[in-house]
């Protein structure tokens, strides 16, 4: 057995002999300093080193970056139009169907004006509809009934169309942000990545540590445009079914009142035939109406 506390010296040299080839290496193994000139070299040192969202916005390209800001704005207007056009979507179909509600449940027509007027300060489409059924039969005192439900069916359409465009009033820029929102986000990459290329061919490398900035400058001027895209396509669809119904329940609203003066004006008839007995009838509108017209 060998005594290391006799021979202490030669286990020093023994370690040392041992240590040598592994510190050669470890020094081997470290990176050369590049040489002076070389445009990798150059390339790397210059290169930004914030790549967040931020930072590779403001290393952008004056184009890319004007896509970008293009973007943003578009997507600020996509989200106001959708709490604008939410708030008041909501109120008017909110408005419809309590106007509708009392309309179905009044007796005539004069009753459901004097519900809505009430409970509603005559405010909505559905109002509207009933003002126009009274100025019609306002105008058309003394004329055949059959004319008077004709032209009040015109121009209840009238109202139903301009409600329409009312609502959807908006939403067109909506469509057209989901539609070329992306394409705009696209450019600003081919844009960004021309600008890559050309700087490859400045640097005259390929390394690719020297162009993903740029590059990733680029793809972030995509992303901005999806983001601007999808929720705008996305807000569109739903305003477009919401106003759908909300016509539909115009429609269901213009039925009802062209049925109370449909039955208001047969109570009439019936009324004049009971009084004159077999002769014509003289159809007049009832004082009541014309106050509530008026």
């Amino acid at each position: 057995m060998v005594d290391f506390r006799r021979n202490g010296p030669l286990m020093a040299v023994i370690s040392l002999a041992l240590m040598a080839p592994i510190q050669a290496f470890a020094q081997d193994a470290q990176p050369a300093p590049p040489p002076a000139g070389d445009p990798v070299a150059t390339a790397a040192s210059i290169l930004p080193h914030d790549l967040s969202p931020w930072g590779m916005f403001m290393q952008a390209d004056i184009v890319v970056k004007g896509v970008m800001i293009g973007l943003a704005f578009a997507s600020l207007v996509t989200w106001t139009i959708w709490l604008a056009k939410g708030v008041e979507l909501l109120a008017a179909k909110r408005r419809a169907q309590a106007a509708a509600r009392l309309l179905e449940g009044a007796e005539s027509l004069e009753a459901a004006s004097r519900s809505i007027t009430a409970r509603l300060s005559g405010k909505g489409a559905v109002a509207d509809l009933v003002t126009a059924a009274n100025r019609e039969l306002r105008r058309s005192d003394d004329l055949p009934a059959e004319g008077i439900k004709e032209r009040l069916a015109i121009a209840l359409a009238r109202i139903e169309a301009r409600a329409g465009r009312s609502m959807t009033r908006g939403t067109g820029l909506l469509a057209t942000i989901g539609a070329t929102a992306p394409f705009v986000g696209l450019f600003g990459t081919v844009w960004g990545i021309m600008n890559s290329f050309i700087g490859i061919s400045q640097s005259r490398t390929t390394n690719l540590a020297v162009v993903a900035p740029g590059i990733a400058e680029a793809l972030l001027a995509t992303a901005i445009g999806l983001v601007a895209a999808i929720p705008a396509v996305i807000i569109y669809n739903v305003f477009a079914r919401a106003i759908a119904g909300y016509r539909a329940l115009l429609s269901d609203a213009s039925g009802e009142v062209l049925q109370h003066v449909s039955r208001d004006l047969e109570r009439q008839e019936r009324g004049d035939l009971e009084r004159n007995g077999n002769a014509a009838p003289v159809r007049t509108l009832a004082p009541a109406r014309t106050q509530t017209a008026g």
